[in-house]
């Protein structure tokens, strides 16, 4: 095993979640060493994303407590486990929702390792990233590039690479019309990622207020859902090769279904409990096509971050330190957070 010089050896902090829903509490926790394969990071900065309440509420399976949430990290690889290649003690990395895969089973082989049955998430198969100190296979890491900081790259880590990854392979070209449903915590960067794309993009929200907003972020165009019928506004601007659907709400999304080209996309990458109601008729009318769009592995994440670099795309944080993280995850649940929330370790 090799280690950084500098690496902590006393004990380390950790925000841990000790009952179903409970609130999170910081408590200290012995430091541990990588196995093989692994790498031990010093985490800089963690992003609070939505889905750790789901973490949280020990709902996955695989979850035993007291968990530690945390899947959007950002910091250094301090220790290296033994049999790591091409990653060094000092290198900038990132982890997000994929923490790992078995490598052998055909969503692996396939390059599809996020949809593997015995995939590794951040707060779930180890402790997360709310912590001074995380351990991850080295399969689970992106390289972070010099132009992001660590808080800049780790809400991009989820949040980014699932409205990057769901753009990127959709069926629009440079110069097509993208809608971006909601302006929140995924919006606000899906508007940017397809502004920088190249796509004539377009975001849809909720009140006249937000126009400022989304034009600032990129949008050529926006569109105030509760002033008329959405889809016969995109078929204004001769429809919408793909609305990016990343607000929850089931009912805004069957809005935007009659105003997709031909064909078009309606993406969903928001999560929601609701059922989606349209016709088939509907989706016949120019052979469209309605699904969802998880995140991405770890070289998903790493192209994310390299784009972000290269364009100027940046999520919107608000940094807590690490011993505010309970107060963080209320702003996020609450709906106020603009947009991100990053805990902070200062190391």
């Amino acid at each position: 095993m090799t280690t950084s010089p500098g690496a902590k050896t006393g004990a380390l902090r950790a925000v841990q979640i000790t009952a179903p829903d409970a609130a999170p509490v910081l408590a200290e926790v012995a430091p541990r060493e990588p196995g093989p394969g692994a790498v031990r990071i010093t985490v800089e900065a963690c992003g609070v994303c939505h889905s750790d309440l789901l973490i949280a509420s020990g709902k996955l399976p695989g979850s035993t407590f007291p968990i530690t949430p945390g899947h959007e990290i950002a910091g250094r690889i301090d220790a290296l486990g033994d049999g790591v290649e091409a990653w060094q003690v000092g290198d900038r990395v990132a982890v997000g929702w994929y923490g790992g895969s078995c490598g052998y089973c055909d969503a692996c082989r396939s390059g599809d390792a996020v949809h593997c049955p015995r995939l590794a998430i951040p707060g779930v198969a180890y402790p997360g990233g709310y912590a001074d100190s995380v351990i991850v296979p080295a399969v689970a890491l992106a390289a972070v590039p010099g132009e992001l900081t660590a808080t800049e790259a780790a809400p991009l880590a989820c949040a980014g690479v699932t409205v990057f990854n769901a753009l990127r392979r959709s069926a629009a070209c440079p110069g097509d019309t993208v809608a971006v449903l909601g302006l929140g915590g995924l919006g606000h960067l899906g508007v940017q990622f397809a502004q920088k794309m190249g796509f004539r993009t377009v975001a849809i929200a909720r009140g006249a207020k937000k126009k400022a907003l989304a034009l600032e972020l990129g949008a050529a165009h926006y569109i105030d859902s509760t002033e008329g019928d959405v889809a016969e506004a995109l078929q204004q601007f001769g429809g919408a090769k793909v609305v990016l659907a990343t607000a929850t709400n089931a009912d805004a999304m069957a809005a935007t279904i009659d105003g997709l080209s031909r064909p078009g996309e309606l993406i969903i990458v928001g999560i929601g409990s609701e059922p989606l109601q349209l016709t088939v008729r509907q989706l016949l009318r120019g052979d469209r096509k309605v699904y969802a769009h998880s995140s991405g592995t770890a070289v998903d994440t790493q192209d994310t971050l390299r784009f972000a670099a290269q364009t100027g795309v940046r999520a919107w944080t608000e940094e807590v330190p690490l011993e505010e993280t309970a107060q963080a995850v209320a702003k996020m649940t609450s709906g106020r957070a603009r947009f991100r929330m990053v805990v902070t370790t200062g190391r």
